[in-house]
């Protein structure tokens, strides 16, 4: 375990936030594979940004075998009351500090801290690393390295991403689907209101109705007791507008997401927020601006993981722990991404989602120690095929 912790300090150095390249820590990760003979590919993102997943596979080359999956990025710090620095690793009272340990560096350190005894093994059934970008702000970067399966890669039958659940079994998770609704109205002299039609009003009315429709979904025939909150979900995370406070703001932007219990999908939301906006804040924004206009746009679209009773990877990872339940989890993953591509996929990962995205993000040295031994017995497993 110590070079677990050693490799974890190395990738929570790496302020690999959203909003930045990873690939200085993606090259880190494949120098380190390298070192032990590991060959690695990358999957740029195919925009151009500075950023890319990694493939990496250990054991024979065929189809079939595991993915363990996990992202590079992780949230901000700013504005968070942290007591230590969040990009250098602290170890204090049998837990070890650092922005991304439970969300989820501590699990990628574990998988490259054991990558030489998988390798050392002869392993009948492969095992694969597939490292991301852009998790955070919507599972991006996930699905261009999934498009890439049974293609340039070998297609895995299951996937364990490892998320934090405290190693217990993740077999199903809400999607999560955002947009971005944009309003153009007019500006005008700010003692002139009669004159403006102002965006900022009428984005107002349009988050007083996804809160309506948030508290309807609250009886939703699609809410799930195996989900905490049971139902679907809405919530308004950003709203830009304005230039300043003389002029009635021509633009604003309202930024939400929706969260889908299993069965669920944006449909249950975006027909009455379209009926709305025609019938209420489009004639009255175009009382005065005729040209105003009203837009909502999907940014990230990330499905459900839907629960497999019986199936592969659920099967495999109660043998591996000696589990009997399974748990939902409200939080989205990629593992929705790989089952819609076709693999039986399961989230089981050490450290707590309560620690994420927190100040003082920690993952206890106990939940380290636990999945190495976890992995180990995978190791075992896929070496007796």
């Amino acid at each position: 375990m110590p070079n677990a912790i050693d490799i974890l300090e190395r990738l929570v150095g790496f302020p690999s936030v959203s909003a930045r390249s990873n690939l200085d820590l993606i090259q880190w990760i494949r120098d380190e594979l390298a070192r032990h003979g590991i060959k690695s590919d990358l999957v740029p993102a195919p925009d151009g940004q500075p950023k890319a997943n990694l493939w990496a596979s250990i054991g024979p080359d065929a189809p079939g075998g595991l993915v363990l999956s996990g992202h590079t990025d992780v949230v901000p710090v700013e504005g968070q009351p942290w007591s230590s620095d969040p990009f250098t690793l602290s170890q204090r009272d049998g837990r070890l500090y650092g922005r991304g340990t439970s969300d989820m560096k501590g699990f990628i350190a574990l998988c490259l801290a054991l990558a030489p005894e998988m390798l050392a093994r002869p392993l009948k059934v492969p095992i694969h690393f597939a490292f991301s970008y852009d998790e955070e702000i919507g599972c991006l970067g996930a699905p261009h390295l999934i498009a890439e399966l049974g293609k340039r890669f070998p297609k895995p039958a299951l996937a364990i991403i490892g998320e934090p659940t405290e190693l217990k079994l993740g077999t199903r998770h809400k999607g999560c689907y955002s947009f971005e609704t944009e309003i153009t109205g007019r500006d005008a002299h700010s003692s002139q209101t009669h004159k403006g039609a102002n965006a900022i009003l009428a984005a107002a009315a349009i988050v007083g109705e996804l809160d309506r429709i948030a508290n309807e979904l609250t009886h939703s025939s699609f809410n799930d007791a195996n989900f905490e909150p049971p139902y679907p979900t809405i919530n308004v995370g950003r709203i830009d507008g304005g230039t300043a406070v003389n002029i009635v703001a021509r633009h604003c932007t309202v930024h939400w997401d929706f969260r889908a219990t299993p069965g669920a999908d944006p449909s249950l939301v975006l027909p009455q927020l379209e009926r709305f906006i025609a019938g209420t804040v489009l004639p009255r924004l175009q009382r005065v601006a005729p040209e105003a206009s009203v837009t909502t746009r999907p940014r990230a679209q990330v499905p459900p993981l839907v629960d497999e009773p019986g199936g592969a990877a659920e099967t495999l990872v109660k043998f591996l722990t000696g589990a009997n339940q399974t748990i939902g989890v409200a939080f989205a993953t990629e593992a929705g991404q790989f089952q819609a591509a076709g693999l039986s996929a399961i989230v089981c990962g050490p450290g707590s989602i309560l620690q994420a995205h927190q100040p003082d993000e920690f993952i206890e040295l106990s939940q380290m120690l636990a999945g190495e031994a976890f992995l180990r017995k995978l190791i075992a497993w896929a070496q007796a095929g």
